[in-house]
């Protein structure tokens, strides 16, 4: 993580959401954004994935350096670990919402990226560019933590893995100088976001980073669970107000500074489109509203039903 946050920061900071002009345009009429279950995902074998990676790592090597480096510090605590993770593995599965989206290249200011628009753009996509600041700011108002996705195959991953747990083993003398369960709750969200953040490799072009909560076991005042019906499925959603609390160390979140602009994506009428966000922007408080939207010309076709 440290890793990718020193590459997206040297990038510009920022992050971008692919979506259709239909979901953008409540977002910015609500001011205010989803996050969905995992269950609910395009793409919800991917947690799976994550498991399965960590669970064959676990059960070979890289698992048992892993355990006797934890029990060298504290006895007992790689099996104290292992039972509170499989405890909460039906909630890490089932109960865990997320938002997911893209780092920003500066060569993607004016068009975008082609294969985000194929993905996630529909008939009319739009793409809202982020002021990544929020990302990076240590706070527990929301319950929710952001994290780089990791584009490993088994392999890979039980090699980060081992390499981990050798670092840790190393470092016995630091460890065993803090409280057994900082480190407890420490290793369990690394075995957590490995679960939640690990995809194929095939995906490697989509940059993603998460935004991840789980109110069951992390709650907050701030996420508002409703009903909402998404392309024709019933579920549970969370809605995060786009509004700072810089009281609980919560800031940049609010439209105006979050937005860094709009690229209104490979569409049949992308004036008339540019022309209803800019009304939303000014509706929004977003200062210089024209400045902030530009039109992507990728030749992409959509062919008719």
């Amino acid at each position: 993580m440290a890793e990718r946050t020193r590459d997206v920061i040297a990038a510009g900071g920022r992050f971008v959401y692919y979506t259709t002009a239909d979901t953008a345009t409540r977002i910015l009429a609500n001011r205010q954004v989803w996050m969905r279950s995992t269950t609910a995902m395009n793409d919800y074998m991917e947690v799976e994935h994550g498991f399965e990676c960590l669970n064959a790592a676990y059960k070979a090597e890289p698992g048992q350096v892993f355990n006797r480096a934890l029990d060298a510090s504290f006895p007992g605590l790689a099996q104290e670990l292992r039972d509170f993770f499989n405890a909460w593995l039906p909630g890490i599965r089932q109960e865990t919402y997320m938002l997911c989206v893209s780092e920003h290249l500066p060569d993607e200011d004016q068009h975008g990226r082609l294969s985000m628009w194929r993905a996630y753009g529909g008939q009319a996509g739009v793409a809202l560019v982020l002021n990544g600041g929020v990302m990076f700011r240590e706070s527990d108002a929301l319950g929710a933590y952001s994290s780089p996705v990791a584009y490993l195959t088994p392999g890979v991953f039980a090699a980060d893995f081992a390499r981990i747990a050798e670092t840790i083993a190393a470092k016995a003398a630091y460890i065993q100088t803090l409280d057994r369960d900082t480190v407890k709750t420490h290793a369990f969200n690394m075995l957590r976001f490995a679960v939640l953040c690990t995809k194929h490799p095939g995906f490697h072009e989509e940059r993603e980073w998460r935004v991840v909560a789980s109110p069951t076991m992390y709650p907050s005042q701030l996420l508002k669970s409703s009903v909402e019906v998404v392309r024709g499925i019933p579920q549970t959603v969370l809605k995060i107000d786009l509004q700072d609390h810089p009281d609980q160390g919560l800031t940049g979140f609010a439209l105006p500074e979050l937005l860094d602009r709009i690229i209104i994506g490979p569409c049949e009428f992308p004036l008339v489109v540019l022309k209803a966000f800019r009304q939303l922007l000014v509706a929004a408080d977003v200062p210089q509203p024209d400045s902030k939207i530009f039109v992507s010309d990728i030749p992409l076709r959509h062919l008719g039903a």
